[in-house]
């Protein structure tokens, strides 16, 4: 008596339309989240998007689940321009540069405080995201250190705060309104961290270590 092979059922792929819907959805979230905050109502973040109320759903169960991926989503696209910095090699610093610029594109200041307020910040996919990041941040920075062009005082934290900080639009000013002074002040902080160094900065450099413990151990 022969036994029957099992038969191997395909997972079938999301349709283009579907996955079409799920980027619209990210990308009107991203920018309703940049505008007016996480409380953004998610029918609005639909209208936006194009889509109805059931299709966010379908694809985001619930708020948390939309914040999260608008995060990871974030994160992977700067990894990625991390990851094109380095592969046109060339000079280093210039590397450097080009990733800071797009990466305040990315509003990352905007996205930053939802990370601690609005979900578990050690969901895995998250930590994944932003350790991939991490670990190409610092590996655009060694590459400008060795070949003498970055300052040794600074490290991977540095520069993470410095692109939030000053992606942020100044207090009392329209959220877009406020880009064209981004990549000015960018560059101006990037001319701060070419060596030799012109100044000795206070305290020690920024770890990402640094980043992920409570204020009250920073001291």
């Amino acid at each position: 008596m022969q036994t029957a092979t099992p038969v191997q059922r395909k997972v079938p792929r999301p349709r283009a339309d579907a996955l079409r819907n799920r980027e619209r959805i990210l990308t009107a979230a991203q920018e309703m989240f940049v505008e007016h905050g996480p409380e953004v109502p998610l029918d609005e973040v639909a209208r936006r998007a194009g889509v109805g109320n059931a299709t966010v759903y379908r694809n985001f169960p619930d708020r948390d689940a939309l914040v999260r991926e608008v995060v990871c989503s974030v994160m992977d696209r700067m990894a990625g321009a991390a990851e094109v910095a380095l592969a046109r090699g060339g000079d280093p610093f210039a590397a450097l540069e080009r990733f800071v610029h797009v990466a305040a594109d990315q509003r990352i200041s905007a996205l930053c405080p939802m990370v601690s307020t609005t979900f578990d910040q050690h969901h895995p996919d998250l930590e994944a995201a932003r350790e991939r990041v991490e670990g190409l941040v610092g590996e655009i920075m060694e590459r400008a250190r060795t070949a003498g062009q970055l300052r040794s005082d600074v490290d991977v934290g540095d520069l993470l705060v410095a692109v939030a900080q000053l992606s942020r639009p100044p207090a009392g000013t329209r959220c877009l309104g406020g880009d064209r002074f981004t990549h000015r002040h960018l560059q101006l902080f990037l001319d701060g961290l070419r060596a030799p160094a012109r100044s000795v900065l206070p305290g020690t450099a920024i770890t990402v270590e640094d980043l992920r413990r409570p204020c009250d151990q920073l001291s």
